[in-house]
């Protein structure tokens, strides 16, 4: 996962500006092919990676028309390139708005190696089951709690966030149980009349499954960023970027992002 010294919300850039209503939380495991959205706006978390980039376009297949893309720097390591990236699939799109957060209480609470220079990046281990250090404490329910907010100053109906199965293997905040907790939190805490929806569609798949649906639907992928360690190029041997380049590599595709190396994630 890639997204984080005094708490301030300042620089939120907006660009335009609508508000939602849906229930329960949705993965495509349970949404039946034929589901249709009862409105069509929604927020997407847009981290500026695939994984969110991929779900934007998900959202986007399911009837969403009209995107709101949140997009939070909170002091990670490659800030800057992920604010391009997501400010780019807002434009591939046409979003209907695009908010840019930034916010330095993550960073300033710490205890992770993306947002703290004194913890290092560990080196990929996509075999492992613990918590790695790149793990930002609780950082999706700040987040989610954000697109919550922007979710219903714009009436939209849902909030879809990129997590998948790999994620909450070594991310507590990405486990499907987190997200149907949420979801309680956003019904007791909005107005009466709100409905939204929190939808993580890859909750149960792959980052290989992430990768052949969105080449399916023509995601920008060079124009995406999961490094947790570089601006560009990308490191190539870190927890992100392996998992990326394994499942590019599983798919027989060339990822088109840079690499300062490309080892080979595949048997």
């Amino acid at each position: 996962m890639t997204d984080e010294t005094s708490t301030s919300t300042d620089d939120a850039v907006s660009t335009q500006d609508q508000p939602a209503d849906v229930s329960t939380a949705r993965t495509d495991s349970t949404v039946s092919a034929g589901d249709e959205p009862t409105d069509d706006r929604a927020v997407v978390l847009a981290s500026g990676g695939m994984d969110s980039a991929t779900a934007a376009y998900v959202a986007r297949e399911r009837g969403f028309e009209d995107l709101y893309l949140l997009h939070t720097s909170y002091g990670q390591n490659t800030e800057e390139r992920e604010y391009e990236c997501a400010r780019a699939l807002a434009d591939h799109l046409d979003a209907a708005d695009f908010l840019h957060v930034e916010t330095g209480h993550l960073a300033a609470i710490g205890a992770s190696s993306l947002t703290d220079d004194d913890i290092a990046v560990d080196d990929a281990d996509v075999d492992g089951d613990e918590i790695p250090t790149s793990y930002v404490p609780f950082r999706n329910a700040n987040l989610l709690a954000m697109a919550v907010s922007y979710a219903e100053a714009n009436d939209c109906t849902a909030v879809f966030i990129g997590a998948h199965s790999e994620d909450f293997s070594g991310y507590p905040d990405c486990r499907p149980a987190f997200f149907d907790a949420f979801q309680e939190v956003v019904e007791v805490g909005t107005k009466p009349e709100t409905t939204i929806s929190i939808e993580a569609p890859f909750v149960e798949s792959s980052k290989t499954d992430i990768a052949r649906r969105g080449l399916e639907l023509g995601v920008p992928y060079e124009d995406t960023w999961s490094c947790y360690r570089e601006n560009e190029p990308a490191c190539g041997t870190c927890d992100a970027c392996a998992f990326r380049l394994q499942a590019f590599q599983r798919l027989g595709e060339r990822d088109p992002i840079p690499y300062e190396s490309r080892p080979k994630y595949t048997d």
